[in-house]
């Protein structure tokens, strides 16, 4: 079994400036779990559900997530001077999970590679996207990855609540999406608190306005590139056509529906006082663990 790092509150729960105060549970633990996945068994080419769409679906994703949460790390750390001593133990806790994250999804992103995917479009196409992220402002950044790590939040909400997603998935490609998702919840507030703390001499005019303004650029890019990277990956196996697009449709917003289950979670980021711990889903991860424990999570 890998080694879990709890990483319990510092201090007492306090404001990020003098006048904010966030909800942030003040019992918070951000537990580092080292999982391994994939190093023995390589799963088949449609590893969820024996289904391409969603396969293909999930495999875009994981596509962005190496560059991405390397984007994500850098945006947080890049404002982590002079945070209060419990944001401060959260910023590591979350670098910890999303290095780990990261190298979980490299190897998954081979084994779909292995199984015969080209990844290399998709990530050549990211690369060039980080390079001219690169030229930003940090608080930009800051915004966009706020914005991102709601998604990522929301996605893995809906992923632990609906087993439906992960029911037929090959048994270690879905223990590694619900760890992911577990870890996701727990460390959802930490870039958003570290937005708070960055601009914590602004208006709440400002600050709303940047947030806002990214969430739409976000999502605009996010259903796009996706729902591109899919059928990009869906067309190496040879699957075209204006049938194939309405399967994907359905998929994303009938059922499953993993986009429209999370279109109100998505409008809730552009209310007054939004903060990602307005909702405490904890008892999701919970249920996750004691339905899906260690010895489930087995590493290689």
């Amino acid at each position: 079994m890998n080694a879990q790092t709890k990483f319990p509150p510092a201090v007492d729960a306090q404001p990020v400036s003098g006048k904010l105060d966030v909800p942030t549970p003040a019992d918070l633990a951000i537990t580092v779990r080292d999982e391994r996945f994939l190093r023995e068994r390589k799963p088949g080419r449609w590893w969820l559900n024996n289904d391409p769409i969603a396969s293909c679906w999930h495999n875009a994703l994981s596509a962005t997530f190496p560059r991405g949460e390397a984007m994500f790390i850098e945006a947080v750390k890049a404002h982590r001077d002079g945070v209060p001593p419990k944001l401060e133990a959260e910023i590591r806790a979350f670098v910890k999970q999303e290095v780990n994250h990261t190298r979980e999804h490299i190897v998954f992103n081979k084994a779909a590679a292995e199984a015969g995917y080209d990844m290399d479009r998709i990530d050549r196409r990211l690369e060039e996207m980080m390079r001219m992220i690169k030229e930003r402002p940090p608080i930009v950044n800051l915004a966009a990855t706020i914005a991102l790590e709601h998604y990522t939040a929301i996605m893995a909400h809906e992923f632990l609540s609906n087993p439906k997603h992960f029911k037929d998935a090959d048994p270690v490609c879905g223990a590694m999406w619900r760890w992911h998702a577990i870890e996701e919840i727990e460390h959802k507030g930490v870039a958003f608190d570290t937005y708070l703390h960055a601009t914590r001499d602004w208006s709440r005019w400002k600050r709303w306005k940047l947030k806002s303004v990214m969430m739409s650029v976000i999502t605009v890019n996010f259903v796009r590139n996706r729902w591109n990277d899919t059928l990009d990956l869906l067309a190496q196996d040879g699957l075209t056509g204006w049938k194939v697009k309405a399967r994907l449709f359905w998929y994303l917003f009938g059922s499953p529906g993993v986009l429209r289950k999370i279109v109100l979670p998505l409008i809730a980021y552009y209310l007054p006082g939004f903060h990602p711990w307005n909702q405490d889903d904890r008892a999701l991860i919970g249920k996750a663990q004691s339905e899906f424990p260690d010895a489930a999570l087995a590493p290689a």
